[in-house]
């Protein structure tokens, strides 16, 4: 199966791009030569069946896959402007990973103050000035819409907010580090319906902050908050392009029957 990169004549400029990109769990080839665009201050949204490799392809970008034994990256993911492969073994994965954050599919406030959660990126950098913190915290959590609902009880424990707060302090966790591109792995699978808009409204809102890649399992969420779309199958890019143009006239007709339902 051959890929198919459908790109409009003046595309935005590149912020990363995966090329030839293979990963094993083992000796299972999870991924195979997944070559893709992310494109500057947009949203990519990956979308395909179960099992289909969007999940792993995602982690790839801030190497998660190298807290467990066994796995394995072939090919590079570059990051732009500087050019920095980040999965070469030189390149340091915690600074991938400030440069590269991620929202994981079920809200994981980690068992701190809501304050102490936004902060832990900047304390791992060892940042120390209170002032300085007090001011990163502020601006995450304004940028992930939260600061009106927390600003009086930030000593209290992140556990203590609903789902959909609980989410967006997870993203302000993400945001405080001033990452150039945020990861979303299915970040409303876990929501209600009224939460699930305030996440989606936010990365509308985020886009024009960082770049954005997005796993879903909703194919009517990656119509509505994505620019362009990948679809993925059997660990292969199969179709990529505009997100109009895959859902509305997709130029592979495996695309087309994902899309339509006739499959997956």
């Amino acid at each position: 199966m051959t890929s198919t990169i459908t790109l409009p004549e003046s595309s935005p400029p590149v912020k990363a791009q995966s090329k030839d990109l293979d990963f094993y769990y083992g000796d299972f080839k999870a991924l195979k030569s997944v070559s893709m665009p992310v494109y500057e201050h947009k949203v990519t949204a990956l979308i395909g069946p179960s099992g289909c490799g969007k999940s792993t392809y995602l982690r790839c970008y801030n190497r998660m896959h190298d807290l467990y034994p066994g796995n394995r990256y072939v090919g590079e993911i570059s990051l732009l402007p500087d050019a920095v492969n980040v999965l070469a073994p030189q390149v340091d994965a915690i600074e991938v990973r400030m440069r590269i954050s991620m929202v994981f599919q079920k809200p994981n406030p980690f068992p701190k103050s809501i304050f102490e959660n936004v902060a832990y990126g900047l304390r791992v950098r060892n940042e120390r000035s209170r002032s300085y913190l007090e001011d990163k915290v502020e601006a995450a959590l304004r940028g992930a819409a939260l600061w009106d609902e927390v600003r009086d009880r930030l000593d209290q424990a992140g556990s203590n907010l609903s789902g959909g707060q609980q989410q967006r302090l997870c993203i302000a966790r993400a945001l405080a580090t001033d990452p150039e591109i945020i990861l979303f792995d299915e970040p409303t699978s876990a929501l209600d319906p009224i939460a699930t808009g305030a996440i989606e409204e936010l990365i509308g809102e985020l886009k024009h902050k960082v770049s954005i890649l997005i796993v879903t399992h909703n194919m009517q969420q990656a119509a509505r908050v994505s620019d362009y779309t990948a679809y993925m199958y059997l660990g292969e890019l199969v179709e990529y392009g505009d997100t109009k143009d895959i859902f509305m006239k997709p130029k592979r007709r495996e695309t087309e029957d994902y899309i339509t339902g006739r499959f997956g």
